[in-house]
Parts: C-alpha cells; sequence; structure tokens
C-alpha cells in the first residue's frame, strides 16, 4: 500500500486535473452509473470527526473513505491545520488497500473544484468578481478553481479576523493578474459579488436577503456538518437551491436549517448538481435569479482526487525490484 504525504498529493494533483474528474463523478452519479456515498460524524471537545466513503467506476472500481478531524481553534491555539486526516483508496472489487494520503490538500482541492463546477453551470457566464467570506485554505484554492470556469478579475476578501484578511489579501496579488482588496465588512465584500464564496466555522447564519446582488451564484461550503450554518433560510427560500448531495444537505447543510424551520422542503431544490451536469434539469434559468450551491462535501468528490493522485505516483521501489 502506498503512503502519499502531503507534498506527494500536492504534486500529484493538479486543480484542472481534479476540476474535469470531479465533474466527471458527477456526471456518473447523474446518468445512473456507479457513483455512491455515505457520511457520518461524531463531535469532540472543540471540533469533530467526519467520516465520508465514497465508490466510482474509473479505469477499475475505487471506493475511498476519508476521515477528518476538524478543529477550527486549532491555527490560533496550536499552530495546526483546521482539518487533518487520511483518505484510504480501495479496489472496490477485492476491497485491497492501495492507498493511504494525506486528506488536506484531497479536501481542499475537491471542494474548490466542485464549487468551480457548480459555477461552470450555475454562475453568470460573464462573472468576473468574487467575495471571499472566511479567508482560510478553502479561500486560496477556491481561487484558483474558479479562475478555472470564469474570467476573474476583481476579488473582495472579509474574515472575522483582520489579520487574516490582510495575509491572504497580499498573497492572492502577487500574481498581479487580479485586483485584490479587503473589506471592513460582510456588505462591502458581497455588495455587487457576481460570486460568493462562504467558507467559514460558523454556527449561526450571516448571509441573508439583501446581503448580495441579483443574479449572484453562492457557493456555501462551510456547513458540512449539522452544527453549522451560514446561509439564513429567508435567503435560501428567495433562491433557488442546488445541492452536492440531497440526503447530505437535508441532514448536514445550510438547507438542514431551512427544513427544520419549516422553510422549505426537499421538494423546493431546483437540482443536485450531478442532474444539472447531465443534463437532466437546467441549472441557471435567467441573469437575475440567485443561485446557491450548498456544499456539504461528497464522498465521490474524495474518491475522484484519491484515484488520480494513485495514478500519477511513482511506482514503489519494491514494484521495480
Amino acid at each position: 500500500m502506498r503512503v502519499l504525504d502531503s507534498g506527494d498529493v500536492y504534486r500529484l494533483l493538479d486543480m484542472e486535473s481534479c476540476i474535469r474528474e470531479v465533474e466527471n463523478a458527477f456526471r456518473a452519479r447523474g446518468e445512473g452509473r456507479r457513483a455512491s456515498s455515505a457520511v457520518a460524524g461524531l463531535e469532540l471537545n472543540g471540533g469533530a470527526l467526519h467520516a465520508k466513503l465514497g465508490a466510482l467506476d474509473l479505469s477499475r472500481s475505487y471506493a475511498a473513505v476519508k476521515i477528518n478531524a476538524n478543529f477550527p481553534d486549532n491555527p490560533a491555539r496550536f499552530g495546526l491545520p483546521t482539518i487533518q486526516g487520511i483518505v484510504v483508496l480501495f479496489d472496490a472489487s477485492t476491497g485491497e488497500p492501495l492507498a493511504c494520503m494525506d486528506s488536506g490538500p484531497i479536501t481542499a482541492l475537491r471542494t474548490a473544484a466542485a464549487s468551480a463546477v457548480a459555477a461552470r453551470y450555475l454562475a453568470l457566464r460573464s462573472a468576473s468578481s468574487v467575495a471571499l467570506i472566511g479567508c482560510g485554505t478553502q479561500a486560496r484554492a477556491h481561487v484558483i478553481a474558479l479562475r478555472h470556469v470564469r474570467p476573474i478579475e476583481r476579488i473582495v476578501v472579509f474574515d472575522a479576523d483582520r489579520n487574516t484578511a490582510d495575509r491572504i489579501a497580499k498573497e492572492l496579488a502577487k500574481d498581479g493578474k487580479v485586483s485584490v482588496s479587503v473589506a471592513d465588512h460582510l456588505q462591502q465584500a458581497t455588495t455587487g459579488a457576481e460570486i460568493v464564496v462562504t467558507s467559514t466555522p460558523s454556527r449561526t447564519a450571516f448571509l441573508d436577503v439583501g446581503s448580495v446582488s441579483r443574479g449572484t451564484f453562492i457557493a456555501a461550503v462551510g456547513a458540512d456538518n449539522e452544527h453549522k450554518q451560514e446561509i439564513t433560510p429567508a435567503l435560501l427560500r428567495a433562491s433557488a437551491v442546488v445541492v452536492d448531495d440531497l440526503d447530505q444537505c437535508s441532514r448536514i447543510g445550510d438547507l438542514h436549517h431551512a427544513i427544520e424551520q419549516g422553510v422549505m422542503r426537499r421538494e423546493d431544490i431546483r437540482a443536485s448538481l450531478d442532474q444539472v451536469v447531465a443534463g437532466r434539469v437546467s441549472g441557471r434559468l435567467n441573469e437575475t435569479e440567485t443561485i446557491i450551491f450548498d456544499s456539504t462535501g461528497v464522498a465521490i468528490e474524495d474518491v475522484a482526487a484519491a484515484a488520480v493522485v494513485y495514478e500519477r505516483a511513482e511506482p514503489s521501489p519494491a514494484a521495480n525490484s
């Protein structure tokens, strides 16, 4: 079994390939091919463990389990990443473990890749401005991913920690290809932005009706357990909602809060992303509607990304002996 650390994963998995394979995974699900997933979670003091399992038929039948520890206070308290964990990739036909790899870069890249796939189908074609709400790892990854699918020219960042926002703004401005600014408050960041990415550990909804302009595409990626919330039920109700997985979003995404409060039903969502990618349901109907992508993170994304890493990995010394 190959063991691949963070450096290996980043070396072997580029964003363009990740976007392509994540899109293929959703297309497979939308076309009724094998693309199954499941999720489980456990609350801990100061954080949580999440387990996601998925299976895909690619060049061979793959299955993967990802176990992530999510501790939002880690950077400030211990100098550790918020998310730490592993992905174990299996041969789905025999159960043979093929590789164990660091889940941090897998999670960062495939989450942003899924948002980019959603933006390709749901954001305005001319969308060139992005508001990043929450300035951690996902913000960086989303800029890279979104620039593959839309002509991004202007980025506004906002974070509860101004120093964090200032730091990422400097990083993003280094290549000189985009205009980057730091907002003093949420409304300043989101007003006029054609794409809004929320990637925070918030347990209280902060993006509401009136926070965004007409036609905005929102990638809501922070709510990946039932205690997190970024989007108010009122904004969800007023928008077209596309989910990455209806069952998951109904239980642990922003959608689940709207359902719990009786503001929405499962039947009120427009589609799941796989249905849109497969052409079974239309994504954007006009240029004025607000569209929310409720992204809880589907395990087929992890399988797709891990398979790329595994197949590109250099043969182990034993294989060449």
